[in-house]
């Protein structure tokens, strides 16, 4: 993904799953590099939690649900990354005070949240899945289970406005072909993948179908290399999970539809039975290759810190802003009971819709595949603010 507008983020909308035997923290570095000129001269600035605090009582986020048992390094990491992205927006001021501390403890970290941000509820209840960014074996050739070729983008697609499209569509952004002169919505995924393909990798089918849904991979090749695979496109069409198609079909229990569960049966029927399955879901995603890239970026175009980054709908929240998720309850065996924590919007996806919708980012490789798999929990949501003076 660089991970994109990632057109099927949400893993768990496709696999209807949601536990955690383990929970997955960031790899966070807790200093922050003293700027300041009195961190120069050898004298940090420290912030303790007990100093004096202007923000009014109501607004702080000591009243958020798990505030008190949440990791302030998570926190740390989000607010790092809200100010990487155009230079902080509306936190450049927070980022600056930021800048010019060294924190040497837990408690000065929070001193410093709670008197520099602010909390704003957002109404209702919603939903938040989890994404990752996959490893995979693949190979420089098709042969054996290395099936299926990694699409790069066609040459034929383009985005039109949906009044040039026959017939006509309300959306501004669509994705198309054109015949004669005629714009047509690009195909589905059977109709692409019954196309030739020229690859220069190629992939298991079921790893390059988990592939698309996360938005990005890396693939790791037989000499050694690795390389990413990058979101570059979609075809526009709308996503369908296939959990409930597999459940009506008698493939798998209602309660068994984990990710690990889906894969592992794409795998053992891999061939036409297979493929009618993953042809249920029409929409279909595209590659740009990255040789040398070795960390995800979100949309944002900014480094996805693991357990501190989320993707939200961009119709209702700006990239860059800070969030608190109060998720619970997640919905199979073994889910993981919580996830209070303050994290920074870092991406979109096509299947996160909603004003109360997040997608958390729990990081890369196989075991935040596991977790990612199965988080799928009731979220309450709260966009966290600078704090300007009196309110």
């Amino acid at each position: 993904m660089k991970l994109k507008p990632l057109f099927g983020l949400a893993l768990t909308l496709l696999v209807a799953a949601c536990a955690q035997t383990q929970k997955i923290e960031p790899v966070i570095t807790p200093k922050v590099t003293p700027v300041s000129p009195a961190q120069e001269t050898g004298k940090p600035v420290a912030v303790e939690s007990e100093a004096p605090n202007s923000v009014p009582e109501a607004l702080r986020l000591s009243n958020l649900p798990g505030w008190t048992a949440a990791d302030p390094f998570i926190a740390l990491e989000a607010l790092r990354s809200a100010c990487a992205y155009k230079k902080g927006r509306q936190y450049g001021p927070v980022c600056q005070a930021m800048a010019s501390q060294d924190f040497e403890t837990t408690d000065q970290i929070k001193g410093f949240l709670l008197s520099h941000l602010q909390i704003e509820p957002i109404a209702g209840q919603g939903l938040m899945t989890g994404y990752f960014v996959p490893d995979y074996e693949a190979s420089y050739k098709a042969e054996g289970e290395f099936s299926q070729g990694v699409r790069t983008k066609p040459d034929d697609l383009i985005y039109v406005s949906g009044s040039q499209m026959t017939p006509r569509q309300s959306s501004a952004h669509v994705a198309a072909r054109k015949v004669g002169d005629t714009y047509l919505a690009y195909p589905v995924r059977a109709e692409i993948e019954k196309s030739a393909v020229s690859a220069a990798y190629y992939m298991r089918p079921e790893d390059y179908f988990f592939m698309q849904l996360q938005g990005s991979g890396f693939l790791d090749l037989p000499d050694g290399k690795r390389v990413y695979a990058a979101y570059a496109a979609d075809n526009g069409q709308p996503f369908v999970g296939i959990a409930k198609v597999m459940v009506a079909k008698g493939y798998l229990a209602q309660n068994q539809t984990s990710g690990d569960n889906i894969h592992q049966w794409l795998a053992d029927h891999r061939g036409p039975e297979a493929t009618s399955v993953m042809n249920a879901n029409p929409r279909y995603g595209f590659f740009a290759i990255q040789p040398d890239q070795n960390q995800p970026l979100g949309a944002a175009a900014v480094p996805l810190p693991p357990g501190s980054a989320i993707a939200v709908d961009s119709a209702y929240h700006d990239l860059g802003d800070l969030f608190w998720l109060d998720a619970d309850a997640g919905t199979l065996k073994d889910a993981f009971p919580a996830y209070q924590r303050m994290v920074a919007a870092l991406d979109t996806g096509g299947a996160i819709r909603g004003n109360v919708r997040a997608d958390l980012y729990v990081g890369h490789g196989t075991r935040a595949g596991v977790e990612a798999g199965r988080i799928k929990h009731d979220l309450r949501l709260w966009r966290i603010m600078p704090f300007v003076g009196e309110n």
